[in-house]
């Protein structure tokens, strides 16, 4: 919608639910980041040579250039923290017993951030550049998800 709305009250709206369903994918690059993280506890990436832009989790492609990469870097597993949230309420809306810190933490050799759980950050408030490390789940608890990943430790320095 381009044009710009004069008089709000005149727009149409239907109340209800809309069920939607997604069920994600994660394609060739995806199941070769998944199949490291459970077979290895490894983080793949992908390295742009035309970029010299990493991404993690591994792409197929470039998202800037589209030149084919391949998932064959691994990144991690210390980090630094470049933005972080705390959350109050659950996915359904419900209160949290206590409440939850997600961290985007650019990881050591790649340029995008990877979003997870920020486990037990200790006393100190959180600070953005802070150096944190990824948990990875043991061996024999893993499935090849994202939740083999545990989250991130705060590393003291």
């Amino acid at each position: 919608m381009l044009e710009k709305i004069a008089r709000p009250e005149q727009i149409r709206r239907w109340d209800g639910d809309m069920p939607v369903r997604h069920r994600y994918t994660p394609g060739v690059a995806g199941n070769e980041f998944f199949t490291a993280l459970k077979e290895r506890g490894v983080l793949l990436g992908s390295k742009c040579e035309s970029c010299s832009y990493t991404y993690v989790p591994a792409r197929l492609f470039c998202e800037r250039c589209f030149a084919e990469l391949s998932a064959d870097i691994e990144v991690g597993p210390g980090g630094d923290l470049v933005s972080f949230t705390i959350l109050f309420q659950g996915v359904e809306g419900e209160l949290l017993d206590r409440p939850e810190m997600l961290g985007a933490v650019r990881l050591d050799g790649a340029d995008a951030v990877l979003i997870h759980r920020v486990l037990e950050p200790g006393e100190e408030p959180l600070e953005i550049g802070e150096r944190v490390e990824v948990v990875v789940k043991p061996e024999t608890h893993r499935m090849g998800s994202i939740l083999d990943i545990d989250g991130f430790r705060v590393v003291e320095i």
